[in-house]
């Protein structure tokens, strides 16, 4: 196909002839085309169907608003389904497709659904498909899902890199139009930082598509002029092809960057970047968008917005039509006719609902002043329209215009509510805007030229005023302000057929009357019952009129109706940016430990816990599994020794004339009173009285502690102590620091523990059972002077210490008590064998402490102080936490000791039905414990102290188990505490 539509003007570079594919068609356009702009250049009108309907649609806007013309690109992995045709820039071997159809385009199989219309109204799969029951599942859903949906995904792995970034600026301007560069010219010359952003790929706004000019030059010469002196400005960043989406708190505002979309090949650069910007101040300078009259039949190809016909002939150089119809109820559209008209193209009407005289002198035009257009003819494109009085025109293009509506939507974002001006038939900005956020132009009604780049200035000065900026003297340069008068009129009352007012959803008038009729009046329920707003375009071109419709049929006016408000993102983010380069191995980052070197070269196998890659078991030559590094593990442990790497444990260093009292605050039990160089455990709970962590607390100095959490509550921990620190009790002098990444930490377990340590903790320090009894703790050093902290303390049940030592020694800590522990037979152990041996032992840990039980339920209740104000003891005690009958932590055995244990099994009594009446409690933690030969339990059990010896059932449907276990003390090994004690 040749460009035959293809007119004189436009600022697409003639002298690049671009090849691209549609369909599997050859065509041709220029670059600084749209695809859009392309597709109409060679006639190509039919671009889609819609949604439900499946009804042959075209382009219909010229910006990020379009309903219609949504496209498949590219294809393979590279496949990207629901483009904006009106947005994609042109390049060489571009592939389109388009989408939503069964069979050709041109002869949809599912365009069957349009004849069943009648019975698909708004609502309808609420009414419809209630029964049979049983055929929701079997047919009605599969039937939906499949029909469902635009573009589809390639279902393959995205081969696109992301990435994201953070920005910093003074003031943030949003929008190149006319008052976006306005404002930046001005902060701009005034010194201040300054970022431009733009979703097109030529800022400048409605300028690239009028025939206005400034400062004696072309509107989009001026543009363009503006923009080269501040690309050339180290304190400006013009980001064309950049989407601010959101506005979010303290003036930070995510942003899409669209680097290589306009590129045949990436060259290694990301595709897309999501940045983050900080701004001390906002202008909002987002123009505005057209919205169209809804008349039946209004959705045919060649139906276009009006100054969107006119941003394709001026900007393009396209016409999309031979013989082209103005609807207008505002002056605006006269502009389009004459522009029209001015290239040459014939403009058989201009039809206004008003009854007014021509705004402008269009030649060879007809008037039709006080009619409208009530039906239009032609399937696959526009071939005549029919007006209220009974003419039929022929037309291939007919260019509707509404009136213009700010885009409000980032003024929405933190629940700021539009307010209605009626000398514009639309909303403008509310007073509730966005901290630090100034509106100017279009977007604040500033509808006219003049007014715009006035009000863009004015904001600007504003802005840098309240940053204490000197503000540059910058002229405005000279332009006029175009009439701009409208009136209200938002539909064809007289016509018969369906009016589309949500053309991607194909929402009706109809539908909307019968949204009001059956009681969803509601602006809210209007949008869900019917659909209406809630496509890609979120309802650019379409709110107002719904509104509007709604408002009639209720007999309100529009500000009584109200309107929704607006959410992030303006216009869809794909989820591969919102990703960045977190996929792969790169979808959650991890750290490592400080041994992690030496756990690598020792065969270890790694296991992610929390943001932690840990060693999870250390195989040996000839083992069978897991199961047998983990045994060989815990028994070589508690026969001799074990080492572990646990610097993965939350390490918070508290200090200050008050920590202790802060410390006897945040934990259930007492710690005022904790002598120095000695170490507790200790309970916390929440504000509820539920626990949710547990840990130790090394008292070092007078006013020097040191905490440590688990390993997943290592940063909630932190920040719920800085919050009562900060929040509850501010006057106290206590300061924190989190210490975890400072310090390597390690277990050094079995009975041989204090040998091995006495051959590399220095001599001047006594770490017999007297000089450094249990839960002992202090300041030591090692391999001859290298300061260390030693605590005595065991999660293992063994003798047992923890060594720290500066991190960036942990992995050489890691080689020498190795090699110390070589003549004991040593054994380093991972995360399995931990969790074995704390099993054994009956330590509560992440499984138990779930965030739904208490200290009543895991058998410390009695260390939940009532003499002391602490966090959670109150609510604690509240009746229905401290019942009698309430679950506890016991120990589970089989009995029958070949049996595995599961955990979730739920406990059910011998001779009950399995079902949730009978529910007796759940089984948390299971192992297989060496020490025993066979799987142990941990779990809660409803009264469980007083039911020790009773057998029970595990039971697991999901499984399939039903395992016979007795009831015992979750102390399986050593109960009395004699080996940690030694």
């Amino acid at each position: 196909m040749s460009q035959d539509y293809r007119i004189d003007g436009g600022q697409v570079d003639r002298c690049r002839e671009v090849s691209f594919r549609f369909n599997g068609r050859a065509m041709q356009g220029y670059a600084g085309d749209t695809l859009a702009s392309a597709l109409l250049a060679n006639g190509q009108r039919l671009v889609g169907r819609s949604f439900k309907y499946h009804r042959p649609r075209g382009v219909f806007t010229a910006g990020s608003e379009e309903p219609n013309a949504l496209v498949q690109l590219r294809s393979g992995a590279h496949q990207e389904p629901n483009t904006r045709a009106t947005t994609v820039e042109l390049f060489d071997g571009l592939s389109a497709t388009s989408q939503n159809h069964r069979g050709p385009l041109e002869w949809d199989v599912m365009a069957v659904t349009d004849l069943m219309s009648s019975f698909l109204s708004a609502g309808f799969y609420y009414k419809t498909f209630m029964w049979p029951r049983a055929f929701w599942e079997k047919l009605y859903e599969p039937v939906i899902r499949s029909s469902a949906g635009l573009g589809r995904l390639s279902m393959l792995e995205d081969p696109d890199q992301y990435d994201k970034g953070f920005l910093h600026c003074d003031l943030l301007v949003i929008g190149a139009g006319p008052s976006g560069l306005m404002a930046a010219l001005v902060a701009a010359r005034s010194g201040a930082r300054v970022i431009l952003a733009d979703e097109d790929f030529a800022p400048g706004g409605r300028l690239n598509a009028e025939t206005l000019e400034l400062g004696g030059m072309a509107g989009a010469d001026w543009a363009a002029q503006v923009v080269a002196e501040m690309a050339d400005m180290p304190n400006v960043r013009v980001m064309p092809r950049t989407t601010v989406y959101g506005a979010y708190d303290h003036g930070t505002y995510g942003a899409l960057e669209r680097c290589t979309d306009h590129l045949a090949e990436s060259g290694g650069k990301p595709r897309q970047i999501l940045w983050r910007i900080y701004s001390k101040r906002a202008v909002l300078a987002a123009g505005a968008t057209e919205r169209p009259i809804a008349f039946g039949n209004n959705d045919r190809p060649g139906v276009m917005m009006a100054g969107a016909v006119r941003a394709y002939v001026n900007r393009f150089g396209v016409t999309p039509g031979r013989q082209v119809a103005v609807f207008t109820n505002n002056d605006d559209g006269w502009r389009t006719a004459k522009d029209l008209a001015g290239k040459g193209v014939e403009v058989v009407a201009v039809i206004d609902s008003r009854d007014k005289p021509a705004v402008c002198d269009v030649p060879g035009a007809r008037h039709v002043r006080g009619a409208a257009v009530m039906d239009t003819v032609g399937r696959k494109g526009v071939k005549a329209i029919t007006l209220t009085d009974g003419q039929v025109i022929p037309v291939d293009c007919l260019a509707v215009s509404g009136g213009w509506n700010p885009n409000v939507h980032l003024t929405c974002h933190q629940r700021g509510r539009p307010e209605w001006r009626d000398d514009l038939q639309a909303f403008v900005p509310g007073g509730a805007l966005p901290p630090g956020m100034a509106v100017a132009g279009a977007a604040n009604g500033q509808m006219t030229l003049a007014a715009a780049l006035a009000e863009g200035q004015a904001q600007a000065a504003a802005q840098l005023e309240g940053l204490s900026h000197t503000v540059a003297n910058v002229d405005l340069p000279k332009a006029e302000d175009e009439p701009r008068e409208a009136a209200a009129f938002w539909h064809v009352k007289e016509s018969k057929k369906r009016a589309w007012v949500d053309q991607q959803n194909d929402v009706t008038v109809k539908d909307v009357k019968l949204a009001n009729r059956e009681g969803f009046r509601s602006v809210e329920l209007l949008k869900r019952y019917t659909t209406l707003g809630m496509a890609t375009d979120q309802g650019k071109t379409s709110n107002i009129a719904g509104l509007a419709i709604l408002a009639e049929e209720a007999g309100k006016t529009i500000p009584e109706v109200g309107t929704t408000i607006f959410r992030p993102p303006y216009t869809p983010v794909p989820m591969g940016a919102l990703g960045g380069r977190a996929r792969g191995k790169e979808f959650r980052p991890y750290r490592l430990t400080p041994s992690h070197k030496w756990a690598e070269e020792n065969g270890a196998t790694f296991v992610e816990v929390g943001n932690w890659l840990r060693a999870q078991w250390f195989a040996r030559k000839g083992e069978m599994g897991w199961r047998d590094s983990v045994d060989r593990e815990v028994e070589m442990t508690r026969s001799s020794v074990g080492i572990c790497d646990v610097t993965t444990l939350g390490k918070i260093d508290i200090q200050g004339r008050d920590a202790a009292e802060f410390l006897n605050k945040v934990y259930a039990n007492g710690f005022a009173k904790l002598p120095v160089g000695k170490v507790r455990y200790g309970l916390m709970l929440r504000e509820d009285g539920i626990a949710y962590d547990d840990g130790t607390t090394a008292r070092m100095s007078e006013n020097h502690f040191v905490m440590t959490t688990t390993t997943a509550n290592a940063v909630v921990v932190f920040r719920r102590l800085e919050f009562a620190r900060q929040c509850l009790w501010p006057n106290m002098d206590v300061h924190l620091i989190s210490t975890t990444d400072g310090w390597a930490q390690f277990a050094v377990a079995g009975p041989n523990a204090r040998k091995l340590l006495q051959k590399v903790v220095d001599t001047e320090h006594d770490l017999s059972n007297e000089g450094f009894p249990f839960m002992a703790c202090g300041e030591v050093t090692v391999c001859g002077g290298m300061p260390a902290r030693l605590f005595r303390i065991s999660f293992s049940g063994e003798l047992a210490y923890e060594i720290a030592v500066p991190a960036r020694y942990g992995n050489s800590m890691m080689d020498v008590l190795m090699e110390a522990g070589q003549e004991f037979n040593a054994v380093p152990y991972g995360t399995e064998a931990l969790g074995v041996m704390r099993i054994e032992k009956g330590h509560a840990a992440g499984n138990e402490l779930n965030g739904q039980t208490t200290a009543h339920n895991l058998g410390m209740g009695r260390m939940v102080s009532q003499k002391k104000e602490c966090i959670g003891n109150v609510l604690s005690q509240r009746p229905e936490m401290i019942r009698e009958d309430a679950v506890k932590l016991m120990g589970f055995k089989p009995v029958n000791p070949a049996e595995p244990l599961t955990a979730g099994a739920h406990f059910i009594n011998r001779n009950a039905v399995a079902n949730m009446d009978n529910d007796q409690g759940w089984m948390s933690s299971v192992a297989y414990s060496p020490s025993l030969g066979h799987s142990i339990g941990l779990g809660f059990i409803k009264s469980g102290d007083a039911r020790k010896g009773e057998i029970v059932r595990a039971v697991s449907p999901v499984h399939g188990r039903d395992v016979l276990v007795e009831i015992v003390s979750a102390h399986f090994i050593d109960p009395e505490g004699e080996r940690l004690r030694a």
